[in-house]
């Protein structure tokens, strides 16, 4: 770990009550200076110090924006109880004085509590109350346009979201108000990459930045760096990268912010994985998990795992990548029932592109060796995803046969190479051998817990209705549908591929050998095969 990757402890606060402004007012400018400048347990002394004195002296208005302050100060550090009980208590006082601004922002920042718990309705309801209350305020308007935005966003609409971050700008540039400007065009610039508009991402992210420092707020600063580095990796700028993913961390470790450090290190981690350094990569994006467990931030915990697996992809290290790939369904799949912050559907087809080019991946290294077995699981996956569609089956069924298709040989491997590879048929004890692949396949994935029940297409994909398969002689109901769909599509490549032992048939010759042995599937699954061959993606012509 370099010197700029590592958390240096805190320095002590020089800032004390005892030599604090004895005036709120004024000592509330200088805890928003403070805070803009990522000195986070300063500005809690000096907003702890700004409600006492606003008390003290009735000052109701000057207390109601500085225990909403406080309030977000917590909540950026993860205290969200503390900050809820605050901004719950600033709107009381600012409805008390019939503060309508006062009242909206203290609004606004409640539903930003909601949106990270995933409760949409509760905060929409909020911001639109918080527009009620303080209409005439153009940067108040801005607020709430940016968390619409933001919340649109994390719902996986991100046209709607450009719609509010577009009008959030206009609000904070009527109202004259440089870091709202900022922090919308760093929205602008997250909406950008999010649509891959690199150039356009680029822009906005360069003018939130010069807002940032141009006012001295670091944490603003940190977060455009960051989000940022995302450009920069899109875009081969790994030095770019490294640089601001860095400097982020620097400035969250400074600031507490446990979940940010968390996404620096995932950037980090993604940086040497392209660069080439699968062990600092990993060592990274562990860091990463780490963080975003210990503060309870399961949707970065799963999305680092993500990127863990395809670092493990990268080396060959298959099953581990997709044991932390399960685990990253199985949170997302928690997420989603708890209606947490972020689309889920999104993010869960992306483990899914994963699982795929894993198994991709590990089922063309088992063919590498034979030239005329490679390509088989894919197009044997590309077949059975489409007879599996033919058949009627649901999306998560159609994903297990794709799965397993891809897999359905990987217990290849232990079978030795003078019998994987002989040039001819097989004698009757190296066919007794390689039958065992199936098993051993089932053994290579016991450690490996699917989302998908894939182990009986992996097991049985040579099993037969009339009992003449291998390994298990099932028969008739017994032999899973899913291994039919494989055996058969299987059995379709083999004759249409050319092997050691003979040339590939055409396809109307294939189908004249295969209605001799029709038995072996049910009647389903032939009839669905042959209407399969006329889909369109049978043939390649779709993408998957």
């Amino acid at each position: 770990m370099s010197a700029s990757e590592q958390s240096a402890p805190r320095a002590a606060s020089p800032y004390t009550a005892e030599i604090a402004p004895a005036d709120p007012r004024v000592l509330l400018a200088e805890a928003r200076a403070l805070d803009a400048r990522g000195q986070g347990d300063d500005a809690i002394v000096a907003y702890e110090r700004v409600v006492e004195l606003a008390e003290r002296a009735g000052e109701e208005r000057v207390l109601a924006e500085a225990l909403r302050r406080l309030g977000m100060v917590h909540f950026r550090t993860a205290g969200y109880e503390r900050a809820a009980a605050l901004l719950e208590r600033s709107r009381d006082v600012a409805t008390a004085v019939r503060d309508g601004v006062l009242v909206g922002e203290a609004l606004n920042a409640i539903a930003v509590t909601h949106i990270r718990r995933g409760e949409w309705e509760a905060a929409h309801a909020l911001l639109e109350r918080a527009l009620d209350a303080g209409a005439e305020s153009d940067e108040l308007r801005g607020h709430v346009e940016q968390n619409l935005g933001t919340m649109a966003n994390w719902q996986g609409d991100i046209d709607l979201a450009l719609v509010h971050y577009l009008r959030s700008l206009d609000a904070y540039r009527t109202a004259s108000d440089a870091r709202g400007c900022a922090i919308a065009n760093h929205n602008l610039g997250m909406n950008a990459a999010d649509r891959e508009h690199w150039e356009e991402a680029e822009a906005h992210f360069r003018a939130s930045l010069e807002t940032a420092d141009a006012i001295g707020d670091v944490a603003l600063r940190g977060h455009v760096l960051l989000n940022r580095t995302e450009v920069h990796l899109a875009r081969a700028r790994y030095e770019d990268a490294r640089a601001g993913a860095e400097e982020a961390l620097r400035i969250f470790d400074g600031l507490g912010a446990q979940d940010r450090k968390s996404a620096a290190y995932k950037y980090l981690g993604v940086l040497y994985r392209e660069t080439g350094a699968p062990l600092l990569a990993e060592a990274r994006l562990r860091t990463a998990m780490e963080l975003a467990r210990g503060v309870g931030a399961a949707a970065d915990e799963a999305e680092a795992a993500r990127e863990l697996a395809l670092t493990y992809r990268q080396v060959g290290r298959n099953q581990e990548a997709l044991h932390l790939l399960n685990e990253a369904h199985r949170t997302f799949t928690r997420l989603n029932a708890r209606r947490d912050l972020m689309d889920v559907a999104s993010r869960v087809a992306r483990l899914e592109e994963t699982y795929f080019e894993i198994v991709r991946m590990w089922g063309r290294s088992i063919e590498s060796t034979d030239s005329y077995t490679y390509g088989h699981s894919e197009r044997v996956a590309r077949y059975a995803g489409t007879l599996a569609r033919t058949l009627g089956l649901d999306a998560g069924d159609v994903t297990a046969v794709r799965i397993g298709a891809h897999l359905h040989d990987v217990g290849k491997v232990r079978v030795p190479h003078e019998v994987l590879n002989k040039p001819g048929r097989l004698s009757e004890a190296e066919y007794a051998i390689m039958q065992l692949h199936t098993i051993y396949g089932i053994e290579l994935l016991a450690g490996i817990d699917f989302p998908w029940d894939i182990r009986p297409i992996v097991r049985s994909h040579h099993e037969r209705l009339d009992g003449t398969g291998y390994p298990d002689r099932l028969r008739g109901d017994a032999v899973p549908l899913h291994a039919q769909a494989i055996c058969i599509v299987d059995v379709y490549d083999a004759l249409t591929t050319t092997r050691s032992y003979r040339p590939a048939m055409d396809e109307e010759a294939a189908l004249v050998e295969m209605r001799q042995t029709a038995h072996w599937w049910s009647r389903d699954v032939w009839e669905a095969f042959h209407e399969a061959l006329a889909a369109p993606e049978w043939r390649g012509r779709m993408e998957e």
